[in-house]
């Protein structure tokens, strides 16, 4: 699934180990160690980025460098949904732009499904809620569950940026797997649920996730909560050691005896395609870089 630019967010070149991304009115440059081309763009370009981060280790961790003082947060948007960009200290800036792929489908199959009545959907460790707000536009009435306080604070900022604080959006700060066995107990269903658990993490009561470990009882558990009218279940990941193959068949074993069908495969940003001026060569083929791997279900239609 490809993310291109939008009027927002582009990829402008990629290469040496890093990305050259422009965010509003920001150029932003991160490290990709995938990236193993040459850049196509001058090292001009690269060097006039209004932000650079630089990693201290492996994973997330590092620090900004700016060229002049950036603001702390400035307004984005999407297809209407608006959410504030901001310098995290984890290289991110506070979305994944990647992730608009799924927006998109989501986007297209709530609006279907709401014409009837409005889809319940239940995103789990849904951050800063972009996705939440996404399917509250589209018509669904929504459970945004993360462990994190700071990022359920960012997410109604956002949903007051985008016009939906009185849209029927609940914001529930816990840990998702005890919240899934909560609903579980309870009888609760939804009509779909995004999935998007980290690598690793740690709940508001000090409660350990370990992706490989953890996953199967948690996606069991979600399946549990589908309704017999549910279109979707979507799970996503960042891991190095995880692939969509995989994904899909952990999720195909938990649908088993649902029918309708799995998904799978890989989100991937694309490079801006238009002609850039200081661009050294002129693009073979379209260029990517992979990001996350997703598995979806879908029911029959």
């Amino acid at each position: 699934m490809r993310t291109r630019g939008w009027g927002d967010y582009a990829l402008l070149d990629s290469g040496g180990g890093r990305k050259l991304e422009r965010y509003g009115p920001y150029t932003v440059v991160r490290p990709e160690p995938q990236c193993l081309w040459a850049p196509r763009l001058s090292p001009a370009d690269w060097e006039g980025a209004d932000a650079v981060f630089d990693p201290t280790d492996e994973d997330e961790a590092g620090r900004w460098r700016f060229k002049g003082q950036p603001k702390d947060t400035w307004p984005l948007s999407w297809r209407g949904v608006r959410f504030k960009g901001r310098f995290t200290a984890f290289r991110h800036l506070a979305f994944f732009p990647e992730q608009a792929a799924n927006w998109a489908w989501l986007d297209e199959t709530i609006g279907a499904a709401s014409k009837a009545e409005p889809p319940r959907i239940l995103n789990l460790f849904g951050y800063t809620g972009v996705a939440s707000l996404v399917c509250a536009k589209a018509g669904a009435t929504v459970t945004h569950v993360d462990a994190s306080k700071k990022a359920i604070g960012w997410a109604r900022e956002n949903a007051d940026l985008s016009g939906l604080s009185e849209h029927p959006i609940r914001w529930i700060c816990e840990d998702a797997r005890r919240y899934v066995q909560r609903e579980v107990r309870r009888g609760s269903r939804y009509d779909g649920i995004i999935l998007d658990p980290p690598k690793y993490g740690r709940g508001p009561n000090g409660e350990v996730w370990r992706l490989f470990e953890d996953l199967p009882e948690l996606l069991a558990g979600c399946v549990a909560l589908l309704s017999d009218k549910a279109r979707f279940l979507v799970l996503n990941a960042y891991a190095e050691r995880i692939s969509g193959l995989s994904m899909a068949a952990v999720m195909g074993e938990a649908m088993t005896g649902r029918g309708g069908q799995v998904d799978w495969g890989e989100l991937a940003l694309m490079e801006d395609a238009s002609p850039a001026p200081g661009a050294k060569t002129p693009a073979p083929f379209e260029r990517g870089v992979g990001l996350s791997f997703f598995a979806r279900w879908s029911a029959a239609a």
